[in-house]
């Protein structure tokens, strides 16, 4: 059932000219000018979505001083975002039963709701901090929308020919929020002067970094609050018309492309190919400064470490989706050539961490330079995957695709994170964790078998 290729009567088109002798195919597919401010709002969502879970790790020092964080509280405050994909299936469920407006509008509220928790100044550290556990937990459960529907975005806004462009864009600016948090937290929030012991440190001290950490969690309230504001009033699910055959094509039912896609062994192959690598980088990077704490690196520089690393991702993937865009069915190489990037960048990496046993140099550019590249690898690879996704296993929609692949991408960050609970000592385990998801990703894409039927059905059945 799951191995198949779609049926020409799953391929039809729900539109149709009503006179098809003499109709072509601009009368009943068009592309609005308006995708550009959909896209734009869902992407400024997302990116939000994207620093909120990330604030807390680049400043965990300072968050120690200021609210007594111990290190499982810098861990458990990241693995609240793999936990807000728990209840994934009924995001997935209004998505595809009530449109992308919908479980838009509700994620967006939830994210209002956690970051107004988060700015409550009460004076009891105890509940404070457990006021912002809770605000990190309802910022997860926006997740599975933000970080899955950027497809099914693309797909009824653009045109096969801006696809792939827009899915880079609206999927990959959420690992830019991320990178956001590199910077804007250690640029505003001071380190302490004992980066060391957390009891010590003059009180006058401890009061500037709460004061400072408050601005941050006050400005991000406010953007998101000016963003659900701009949901609320205009963001429609779909535009009048369709903008390709694709988008106006039959889908199967909910229950139907579940069925479809835990039966179909090439989706999984390649649902594991990009869960497993993606998900460990993202809890990887989440505790970056504590990776990088004992190759004395400071919370200002493992900051920007991380920053470019997720920047360059978010750039060569864009520019990698725009190569996909004019020249299709070339997904799995590259796939492939990003994979062996990934996995040659992460052991080296990995080494260089080791330089008591390895003795390669470590010093700040080889540090820099391989983080990097790990991130370029990785990041960029997110919105191919998702294309690859949507034509394997066309007609399942777009949303409910995404929905479990990101579902399984957190649920190995959330694995990750919640071993780092127990193993807080020497974290050079996290970093051979990476090495060795790219290259089991890597060995997948090569017996991976591609189709691409979305694109046949644009090409052939459009003509």
């Amino acid at each position: 059932m799951g191995t198949v290729s779609s049926t020409e009567s799953e391929r039809e088109p729900l539109l149709v000219p009503s006179v098809p002798e003499t109709s072509t195919h601009t009368s009943y597919s068009r592309v609005y000018g308006r995708r550009w401010l959909i896209l734009i709002i869902f992407s400024l969502l997302a990116f939000m979505q994207g620093i909120v879970w990330n604030t807390w790790g680049p400043i965990q020092n300072s968050a120690k001083h200021a609210f007594g964080f111990s290190d499982i509280d810098i861990a458990v405050l990241v693995l609240w975002g793999p936990i807000g994909f728990i209840p994934w299936l009924l995001f997935m469920w209004l998505m595809d039963k009530k449109g992308l407006r919908s479980s838009l509008l509700l994620s967006t509220l939830l994210m209002v709701v956690g970051s107004g928790m988060r700015i409550i100044p009460l004076q009891d550290l105890y509940l404070r901090r457990w006021l912002i556990h809770g605000a990190q937990l309802l910022n997860g459960l926006a997740g599975p929308t933000l970080m899955s529907a950027g497809p099914l975005l693309s797909t009824t806004w653009f045109a096969p020919d801006q696809r792939a462009t827009a899915t880079a864009v609206a999927s990959l600016v959420c690992y830019l929020g991320s990178a956001g948090s590199f910077i804007i937290g250690p640029l505003i929030v001071p380190a302490p002067n004992d980066t060391q012991v957390v009891d010590k440190g003059t009180g006058q001290d401890i009061n500037h970094i709460k004061d400072r950490i408050q601005l941050v969690l006050y400005a991000e309230f406010g953007m998101i609050t000016v963003l659900f504001v701009a949901v609320l009033l205009y963001f429609p699910s779909r535009p009048p018309v369709p903008p390709s055959v694709a988008a106006a094509s039959q889908r199967l039912s909910y229950r139907s492309s579940i069925c479809r896609l835990l039966s179909n062994v090439r989706f999984l192959m390649i649902a594991l190919a990009y869960s497993v690598p993606t998900g460990v980088a993202a809890g990887w990077s989440g505790v970056l400064d504590m990776v990088l704490t004992p190759a004395k690196v400071s919370q200002v520089d493992a900051g920007w470490i991380g920053f470019w690393s997720i920047v360059g991702g978010c750039v060569f993937g864009v520019a990698m989706a725009r190569f996909a865009d004019s020249i299709r069915g070339m997904l799995k190489l590259i796939l492939l050539l990003m994979l062996a990037g990934a996995s040659l960048a992460s052991t080296w990496f990995t080494l260089t961490c080791l330089t008591r046993v390895t003795h390669l140099p470590s010093t700040a550019a080889t540090l820099y330079t391989s983080c990097i590249l790990v991130g370029i690898f990785i990041n960029s690879s997110v919105p191919i995957f998702f294309e690859i996704f949507i034509e394997t296993v066309y007609p399942v929609p777009e949303g409910i695709t995404c929905g479990v692949v990101t579902f399984l991408s957190n649920l190995f960050t959330g694995l990750l994170l919640f071993f780092l609970t127990f193993y807080t000592t020497d974290l050079s385990w996290l970093n051979w964790c990476l090495t060795g998801s790219c290259v089991f990703s890597l060995v997948l894409i090569l017996f991976f078998r591609e189709s691409y039927d979305r694109l046949y059905l644009d090409v052939f059945v459009s003509v």
